[in-house]
C-alpha cells in the first residue's frame, strides 16, 4: 500500500528540535534536497505499490538513503548509522524534526533495490535534470559523448581450485544444517586443512603435493554430494532446495584449471565471469562488464555520466554500442551527433556508423577534430573516480539484479557529487561577491 503523503508543518514541538533551526540552510545537501523533484519520483514509483496492506515507507526516505549511500560511498549499515547523528542526512530524507533512532530496518534498502529494478534509471535522469537546472550541465554537452566499458568486480576472492572446493563443502554443510539433513561426516576440519596446505604447496612450487590435496578435496566433496542425494531421495521439497546448490558443487568438482568453456568462479555468486582486460597488474578480473557513457567535453560542473549499464555475458563491445546509444538518447532526450570510442568497438552495430569515431582512425568526412578524440581518455578518469569514490570498484549486492543496480546507482552518486561540488563553489562565489560589495561600500563611506 502506498505511504501516506508527506506533509511538513511550520509548527514547533516542545520536546524536539526543528531541523531547519539547527542546520545551515545554505549547505549543499540542503540545496540539493530542494532541487530534486520528489513528487515526480513518487508518482513514477507509485505503480510498484500494492493496493492492500499497511502503508509503506515514504518514497523520499528510502530513495534519499540510497542516494546518500552512493554519494558518500557508504554501506547499508553505515548510511543507517550515520543518519541517526547527521541532521543533514535526516533533512535530505524529508524529516522535519531531529530523530534520535532509526525508524526502519536496514533490510528495507535491499527490498527497495529489488522493487525498483529498472526504475533506478529514473534517478540517473533526475540527476542530469538537476545538473542542467543548476547550470552545471549544458544542452550542447549532450550531443557528443564518449563510450567505454570496464569491469565491475564482484566481492569474491581470487578463485583457485582449492578455494572453490572448500567453499562448496562449506556451502553444502551449511545448507544441510539449515534444512535438517543429517550427514555421515562433514569433512569441514579436513577440508580446511587441505585448502590451506594446497595454497602453501602451490606457493612453494611443490605441485605433486598440491595436486594430492586437490584430489583429497574433490573426493570429500563427492562424498558429501552423494550423501545428500541419498538423504533427500523421494522428498520433493528438499530436492527442489538442493537442486541448484548440488549442480554448482558438481560443476566445481568436475572443472579443471585450464579447461575451455564455461566455468564457475564462485559458489555463492554463480553470475561472476572471468574478463580479460589486458592489464599488466590484473590480467583477469572477476565480475561483470559495465558500459559507461559520459560527455565528451567537460561541462561547467565536470564530466557527467549520461548512462551506465551492466552487461552480463561478457559481450563484445561493438555489439553493445547500438543499444547503449539508443538508451542514452532515450534517457537524456537529446540525439547524439558524435560518439567517441576506443578500438575495442571496431565492427560495431550502430544504426548510423558515420557518427561513431574510433580512436586512431583517419580524418573522416566530418573533419574529425583530434582534440575531441584526445578527450576520450578522460573517461578513464571518470571510471577511476567511480571505482575509488563510489561502489563500482567492488559490488557487494547479490545476483545479476545487484550488479545492474550497483552500476546505475554508482553513476547517480558520481553525478550528485559533481552537483554538490558545483553548488559549493557557487555559494563561495556568492559570498565572496557579497563580501567585496560590503567592503567597497564601507571604504566609500569612510572616504566621504
Amino acid at each position: 500500500m502506498r505511504p501516506k503523503k508527506h506533509e511538513t508543518t511550520d509548527a514547533n514541538d516542545l520536546f524536539r528540535a526543528r531541523l531547519d533551526q539547527i542546520i545551515n540552510m545554505k549547505h549543499e545537501l540542503v540545496q540539493l534536497a530542494g532541487k530534486l523533484d520528489w513528487e515526480w519520483l513518487d508518482g513514477e514509483i507509485a505503480p510498484l505499490y500494492s493496493d492492500k496492506g499497511r502503508p509503506g515507507i515514504k518514497t523520499r526516505f528510502v530513495i534519499g538513503l540510497l542516494l546518500l549511500k552512493h554519494i558518500f560511498a557508504l554501506s547499508d549499515e553505515q548510511v543507517c548509522e550515520r543518519w541517526v547523528y547527521d541532521p543533514y542526512f535526516q533533512y535530505f530524507t524529508g524529516e522535519e524534526f531531529f530523530q534520535h533512532a532509526f525508524p526502519h530496518e536496514r533490510s528495507d534498502l535491499s527490498h527497495w533495490r529489488k522493487r525498483l529494478g529498472d526504475k533506478l534509471e529514473l534517478l540517473l535522469a533526475e540527476s542530469l535534470r538537476v545538473a542542467h537546472e543548476a547550470g552545471a550541465l549544458r544542452t550542447n554537452d549532450l550531443k557528443r559523448v564518449t563510450v567505454d566499458t570496464t569491469v565491475q568486480p564482484k566481492a569474491i576472492t581470487f578463485p583457485t581450485d582449492a578455494k572453490l572446493l572448500h567453499a562448496a563443502i562449506k556451502g553444502l554443510n551449511r545448507l544441510a544444517r539449515r534444512h535438517g539433513v543429517q550427514l555421515r561426516q562433514s569433512y569441514l576440519r579436513i577440508a580446511k586443512r587441505a585448502a590451506m596446505m594446497a595454497g602453501r604447496y602451490a606457493h612453494a612450487k611443490q605441485f605433486n603435493r598440491h595436486r594430492r590435496q586437490l584430489r583429497l578435496l574433490r573426493t570429500r566433496l563427492g562424498r558429501i554430494i552423494r550423501d545428500i542425494r541419498r538423504n533427500i531421495g523421494g522428498k520433493a521439497d528438499l530436492e527442489a532446495v538442493f537442486e541448484w546448490p548440488l549442480t554448482r558443487a558438481n560443476q566445481i568438482r568436475s572443472q579443471q584449471q585450464r579447461q575451455r568453456g564455461w566455468k564457475l568462479y564462485s559458489f555463492h555468486a554463480p553470475e561472476v565471469e572471468c574478463i580479460g582486460k589486458g592489464k599488466a597488474s590484473a590480467p583477469y578480473e572477476f565480475g561483470v562488464k559495465a558500459s559507461i557513457v559520459t560527455t565528451n567535453a567537460r561541462a561547467p560542473g565536470g564530466q557527467f555520466v549520461l548512462h551506465a549499464k551492466a552487461l552480463p555475458g561478457n559481450p563484445y563491445d561493438g555489439h553493445t554500442l547500438g543499444a547503449v546509444i539508443e538508451a542514452t538518447e532515450r534517457l537524456t532526450g537529446r540525439e547524439i551527433e558524435r560518439a567517441y570510442v576506443d578500438k575495442g568497438y571496431r565492427g560495431h552495430d550502430t544504426a548510423n556508423p558515420r557518427r561513431v569515431f574510433i580512436s586512431g582512425q583517419k580524418r573522416g568526412v566530418f573533419g574529425l577534430i583530434k582534440r575531441e578524440l584526445r578527450r576520450r581518455s578522460a573517461i578513464e578518469a571518470v571510471i577511476g573516480h567511480m571505482k575509488t569514490d563510489g561502489h563500482l570498484g567492488r559490488c557487494y549486492l547479490k545476483g545479476r539484479a545487484g550488479d545492474a543496480a550497483n552500476a546505475v546507482l554508482t553513476a547517480v552518486g558520481y553525478n550528485l557529487r559533481l552537483i554538490l561540488a558545483w553548488l559549493r563553489v557557487l555559494l563561495c562565489l556568492i559570498l565572496t561577491a557579497l563580501t567585496q560589495a560590503f567592503t567597497t561600500r564601507s571604504v566609500l563611506k569612510s572616504a566621504c
